[in-house]
């Protein structure tokens, strides 16, 4: 393909770059969806680098150098992005609270390292993480696929090249046609697999994405070949733009990505490549491309296409930081469309005076006689715009290390939150019995609580979402003969701390039977709860669970009862759990049933109190929730005491709670580790009353 000075370039491809940048933000901005643009620019990217690394191949000409084509692509993709890191640190720091800098600090490491994807899908199925709020560069997790594409591809085509253009001669192009499309093939398969087995990492997964971007660059080395009558271009290029700008409003993406739905953008971007394709010997030219593929090409798409990189890096993070600064969960018309305005003036200076400058290499200085013109100047390359980005980017990358050092030195020296002086931080007892709290500061702290977790995560003694396989550790004492089975999710997990206190005191074991967000359900089809996502792993290892407590016969089973609404305040108690019941009834196994601990909401979303508490002005009161809105003012688990003998029902809302307020903060200690989990630290302090409770149902003391 010939470049622009030759007469020959696809500005028809520039215009779909920019109706796909203007999916992705106007999607992003107002309706929370993924538009399919992502997978345009994907396609594309494949076709465009894909293409041009298989012309170099071919060539006998040509000597491909990595090196070279590596550094071309650092000067073309992470100028951009270093700004852009740039600019959202200074922004985390203004606009966010202290709780959330280490995540950035993470994010913008693996964002620079182009390896964000795999950050976020280790983060998406870490349960303990999952409630976090989104994060500024989520977005970059396409980049880093990219990234990683451009090189694995660059290494793979060009070690073929050179073990094999001369062996096959002039099947050369057959041989890398072939290897494309078994590649493109394998990618596609296990893109269907993975988004079966676990959807929400593989829509970050690299080998996952590939199939996208090897199509691309298989188009580009057959569309040299391709012969097609106009009608039957015009009316392929009418189908593939109609599909591109429907493609968000009638596939759900989020879910559905990157699996066989991801066709539908890709397939139509490849028509519409195949569709505005010519002869070499023919250059492109407005009467000789399809009606869609020209007003593609038109000025003011074309000219949204140019800054389109640039764009896709702003618009996120202006978006959510301006939705943490004014707490709103959408943005209105106005505000999106001051987000967009903003994000495309950034966007446009980035382009002219970051991306063009440092993208090719500077022009031939003009004789002293010719003055050099001001946008010349202002593209011309220059070492301090060179120097000023490497800067940037070593101050992002030693400021990262520095913060999560301070944090990590920070959580080191309070590892003795076990071993807390229970006059000075009484805790649960503040409400249970009423005693004294002194003014000291709050333990855990907003930024030691969120490696405050429970033995068994330590442990490993928690299956993941993925392991369907039933994990079981042994707490409290072990020589004991009396069995307390803790069975469920991670809501059943958090009780362990008070229990294990419980089981030395009063001689009894604790055997886990626990995995990430699974309580014991009878249902069909689990949902992850947060993103209502199909968890199959989890209705597998209900069922071998029920095969081992039934097979084990503790002397009770200690599991949660109740559930937060989906769609009201309160908790309730689900239907599903009536059959788990049954079944340890039907085997005379008793039942410990807990009443779940409040899901912290505000405006109808989860409710982080470490995040308020950190803010400028929180404090516990100010980070309180109603009671009414988060329990119901009955635990509807005593309507089934009368059919079920053997279920034992405890309640330890009034150990969070107050009568009319759940604060976050109670007697010194933080309660809440995120939006519902209870910290291991204000869990010990309440063994006494949970112990109270479990002698009542069991006369063990």
């Amino acid at each position: 393909m010939r470049t622009r000075s030759a007469g020959f370039y696809r500005y028809d491809l520039d215009g779909l770059r920019g109706i796909a940048i203007a999916l992705v933000a106007v999607f992003h901005v107002w309706f929370g969806r993924v538009s399919g643009g992502v997978d345009v620019f994907l396609a594309l990217s494949g076709f465009f680098f894909g293409g041009k690394i298989l012309r170099a191949a071919l060539d006998p000409a040509v000597s491909l150098s990595p090196a070279a084509e590596t550094i071309r692509l650092v000067r073309r993709l992470v100028p951009a992005l270093v700004v852009v890191l740039a600019a959202s640190a200074v922004l985390t720091i203004l606009v966010q609270p202290e709780t959330r800098w280490e995540t950035f600090a993470d994010q913008s490491l693996a964002s620079l390292g182009y390896y964000q994807n795999w950050e976020l899908a280790n983060t998406a199925s870490d349960y303990l993480r999952a409630g976090e709020a989104v994060s500024p560069l989520q977005h970059i997790w396409s980049m880093s696929v990219q990234g990683q594409f451009f090189v694995a591809f660059l290494l793979l085509i060009t070690g073929c090249a050179y073990l094999f253009r001369r062996p096959l001669g002039t099947h050369a192009r057959t041989g890398f046609v072939v290897l494309l499309s078994a590649l493109t093939v394998a990618s596609f398969v296990y893109a269907t697999i993975a988004h079966q087995d676990n959807q929400t990492t593989a829509y970050y997964n690299s080998f996952a994405r590939a199939w996208e971007m090897l199509l691309g660059a298989l188009v580009g080395a057959l569309v040299p070949y391709i012969r097609w009558p106009m009608w039957l271009r015009t009316a392929a290029a009418t189908v593939a733009l109609a599909a591109v700008m429907s493609c968000g409003a009638l596939i759900d993406g989020v879910a559905e990505f990157p699996g066989p739905w991801a066709l539908v953008p890709v397939g139509a971007t490849m028509l519409m490549i195949l569709a505005g394709a010519t002869l070499p010997s023919r250059p492109d030219t407005a009467d000789r491309m399809p009606l869609p593929n020209r007003l593609l090409a038109t000025g003011p798409l074309v000219a949204l296409g140019t800054i389109a990189y640039s764009l896709y890096l702003w618009h996120w993070p202006l978006l959510i930081f301006w939705l943490s600064y004014t707490g709103h969960r959408h943005v209105d018309f106005v505000e999106g469309a001051a987000v967009l305005l903003v994000s495309g003036l950034l966007a446009y200076l980035t382009t002219q005076l970051v991306e063009d400058p440092l993208r090719s290499r500077a022009s031939p200085s003009p004789t002293p006689a010719e003055p050099l013109p001001w946008r010349s100047r202002l593209r011309r390359p220059t070492m301090a715009l060179g120097a000023t980005v490497v800067l940037l980017a070593v101050t992002l990358t030693a400021t990262a290390f520095t913060w999560r050092q301070h944090v990590t030195v920070l959580r080191a020296a309070g590892k003795e939150l076990s071993v807390l002086n229970p006059q000075d931080y009484p805790g649960a007892r503040a409400l249970t019995e009423h005693v004294r709290v002194p003014a000291l500061p709050m333990r855990p702290s907003v930024l030691e609580v969120k490696q405050d977790h429970p033995a068994s995560t330590r442990d490993g003694c928690i299956s993941d979402f993925v392991n369907p396989a039933v994990v079981n550790c042994i707490y409290g004492d072990p020589a004991a003969t009396r069995t307390i089975a803790l069975a469920g999710g991670s809501h059943a997990e958090h009780w362990l701390p008070a229990l294990d206190l419980l089981g030395h005191a009063h001689h009894f074991k604790v055997v886990t039977y626990l995995k990430m967000g699974c309580p014991l359900s009878t249902e069909q089809v689990p949902l992850i709860m947060g993103n209502n996502a199909p968890y199959p792993q989890c209705r597998e290892w209900v069922q071998r669970t029920m095969a081992e407590l039934v097979s084990d016969r503790p002397d009770y089973v200690f599991t949660t009862t109740t559930r937060p609404w989906n769609i009201k305040s309160g908790d309730v108690m689900p239907a599903t759990y009536i059959g788990i019941w049954q079944t340890l009834s039907d085997n005379n196994i008793p039942i410990l049933g807990i009443r779940d601990t409040p899901w912290l909401v505000k405006n109808g979303q989860p409710f982080d109190p470490a995040d308020c508490l950190a803010k400028k002005g929180g404090n516990p009161q100010s980070c309180a929730v109603k009671r009414s809105d988060v329990l119901a003012d009955r635990n509807q688990t005593l309507d089934f005491v009368e059919q079920f003998p053997l279920l034992k029902v405890l309640d330890m809302s009034d150990a969070i709670c107050r009568a009319d307020v759940c604060r976050p903060v109670e007697g010194n200690v933080l309660i809440y580790h995120g939006a519902h989990h209870i910290t291991p630290t204000y869990m010990r302090t309440m063994a006494h009353e949970l112990g109270r409770q479990i002698a009542v149902a069991t006369g063990w003391w």
